[in-house]
């Protein structure tokens, strides 16, 4: 009798579990997985362990009607040449969502450009890993959480911004070892002191890309009164952007075209590296400072480690020319880019994704 009760426990454990299967395998056919970088400056998507979405954040809309016009390429494409009727809005600041309408349109369409989701009449549910930047207020983890849940997200983890940097550079953040990352996006620059999963400590400034930009349209203004859009200034960032005045690689002048602020005429003038690192010299100090001000705050053994491992740079600022020398001269430590600077946080989202139930510092 007693036998017979145990063999029918086994059969009824075995039942549960099939049946457990079954419904795992219907929520995975109806279920999306997908790890988003929502940046300041490009939001980038990966499904199926490829990055299917990488566009500006940026939102062009009619300016009576609230009506979407174009979003990534399209509107950025539009970017200072709109008329009155026509306005392109950023629905991100400072890496956090500051027009909460613009954002979920934006997420929205993104979503609808991923293969397996485009051309769907009812969209499917979504798991979602989403990055966040280390600083951020419990109110603006709720508007981020909103925005996706009104495109079918199910199921939110947030990762911060220099954990997924971290892990996209290569770093097993599991480990009982200390190691600095700085990533410099589009509205923030993160720079944490990492180990056994978590961040020990950690700081977040509002200088980054855009600042830059506003720094090189700022100079241009200021020393030769020219008056420049924000895509060219970010033109001239990509092409002679430097930090330091003297670098190992020759770079070759551009020229630049705005309006003149005396005549009011256009204008073209050549500009330089040399130029450039002077105009971002002070924005570059106050990252600098923010490292320096990280390191006084590392515990000694993990000092230590890092005296090891060095820093890693990561997000778009790391392609600065001589960014990674002068954080070197600066700290006395070695200084390597990630492979892939622009990628690396998506890409450690994305792996994140993969490890959902296995990372347990992903904040639901």
């Amino acid at each position: 009798m007693i036998e017979n009760i145990k063999i029918l426990n086994k059969f009824h454990i075995f039942v549960q579990i099939k049946n457990k299967k079954r419904i795992m395998g219907l929520f995975n056919v109806f279920t999306k997985e997908i790890a988003i970088d929502l940046g300041t400056a490009n939001t980038l998507i990966i499904h199926n362990n490829k990055i299917v979405v990488d566009q500006p954040s940026i939102v062009a809309v009619e300016r009576n009607t609230g009506k979407i016009i174009a979003v990534g390429d399209r509107a950025k494409h539009m970017q200072g040449k709109t008329h009155e009727e026509i306005k392109t809005i950023r629905p991100l600041k400072d890496g956090v969502i500051a027009d909460f309408q613009a954002s979920e349109s934006m997420i929205k369409e993104f979503i609808k450009q991923i293969p397996g989701i485009k051309g769907r009449v009812f969209q499917p549910a979504l798991r979602i890993v989403v990055c966040i930047p280390s600083g951020i207020t419990e109110v603006e983890i709720r508007a981020v959480k909103d925005s996706l849940q009104k495109v079918h997200a199910k199921e939110i983890r947030l990762i911060y911004e220099p954990m997924a940097a971290a892990i996209g550079v290569g770093i097993d953040i599991q480990k009982p070892e200390g190691n600095m990352v700085i990533d410099i996006g589009g509205g923030t620059t993160e720079i944490a002191v990492i180990a056994l999963g978590g961040i020990v400590c950690d700081k977040s400034v509002k200088i980054a890309g855009d600042v830059f930009t506003d720094d090189i349209a700022y100079y241009l203004r200021t020393n030769h009164n020219l008056y420049i859009g924000e895509k060219t200034a970010e033109r001239i960032k990509i092409e002679v952007g430097a930090a330091m005045e003297e670098l190992d690689v020759e770079v070759d002048d551009i020229s630049v075209q705005g309006r003149d602020l005396i005549t009011g005429k256009p204008k073209e003038i050549m500009i330089g590296y040399k130029e450039v690192a002077i105009a971002l010299n002070n924005s570059i100090s106050r990252i600098e400072d923010a490292v320096m001000e990280t390191l006084s705050m590392t515990p000694p053994e993990l000092a230590a480690d890092i005296w090891k491992t060095g820093i890693y740079l990561a997000g778009g600022g790391a392609l600065l020319r001589g960014l990674s020398d002068r954080i070197h001269k600066k700290t006395g430590l070695p200084v390597f880019v990630a492979e892939d600077p622009l990628r690396a946080v998506v890409r450690g989202t994305g792996i994140a994704l993969k490890n959902i139930d296995k990372f347990k510092f992903l904040i639901r």
